[in-house]
């Protein structure tokens, strides 16, 4: 951007190695033009990942629900950081969405405020899916690993214990992961563990991209459960 600098993120850890975030406002990504060029490569990409935050400027918003029209598979990685969210905006993104993305916390926010109040996660994982008609959606449970709900069927994995180094970086790994065994026609169950798997590798690490190979991926769940193949 010729006037906006890059994006510049405050991080604060606390003393489990979980991040809360400053994000300045405003910057480069609040003012993401509809370019011919953006269009193409969204129309010939396999997926679509797009967040919420980038709706907080009207710009960037803008952009992002005309590109979300020509993806062909659509994948909402709910952030939810105040102030920067409203409920009409997420519930036309969710409802646009072919594969929705939540921590718990954010599920639990976001089924309140429909005033649907349940102890389970699968019983949220359900409301959403019927009120947004999103046959698909995962939900990260932090250290306890996560659920994927696809084809109406459940996978769970309870993760993998590491000492947390920090969290920046790894929701984000989890789900490129996730969804790149997913297109991948990889089983959902081995995919789940993958993501999983590559989530806690990088919240062992200092950062949020350390460099990371399959031939360190697949020792590191086998050493957690013996039996798995590649």
């Amino acid at each position: 951007d010729p006037k906006l600098e890059t994006s510049h993120v405050n991080v604060v850890l606390d003393k489990q190695g979980s991040a809360s975030y400053d994000i300045a406002f405003p910057c480069a990504w609040d003012n993401i033009q509809l370019k011919t060029s953006s269009k193409k490569i969204v129309m010939e990409s396999d997926a679509f990942i797009f967040g919420s935050l980038v709706t907080r400027n009207e710009v960037s918003r803008t952009t992002l629900f005309e590109l979300v029209k020509m993806a062909s598979f659509k994948i909402f990685d709910v952030n939810l950081r105040t102030p920067y969210y409203t409920m009409p905006i997420l519930n036309k993104l969710m409802d646009a969405a072919d594969f929705i993305k939540f921590n718990d916390d954010e599920l639990i926010e976001i089924c309140s405020q429909y005033n649907f109040y349940s102890n389970t996660i699968e019983s949220n994982i359900k409301f959403i899916a019927n009120k947004t008609n999103t046959s698909n959606i995962c939900v990260t449970l932090g250290g306890d690993g996560a659920i994927l709900f696809m084809d109406n069927a459940f996978y769970k994995s309870s993760g993998y214990p590491v000492e947390v180094k920090d969290t920046v970086g790894a929701g984000d790994s989890f789900l490129a992961s996730l969804i790149n065994e997913i297109l991948n026609n990889k089983n959902p169950q081995d995919a789940l563990e993958f993501a999983c798997a590559v989530g806690a590798m990088v919240a062992a690490s200092h950062g949020a991209n350390p460099k990371l190979s399959k031939k360190d991926i697949y020792p590191f769940i086998n050493d957690i459960n013996p039996g798995e193949k590649e």
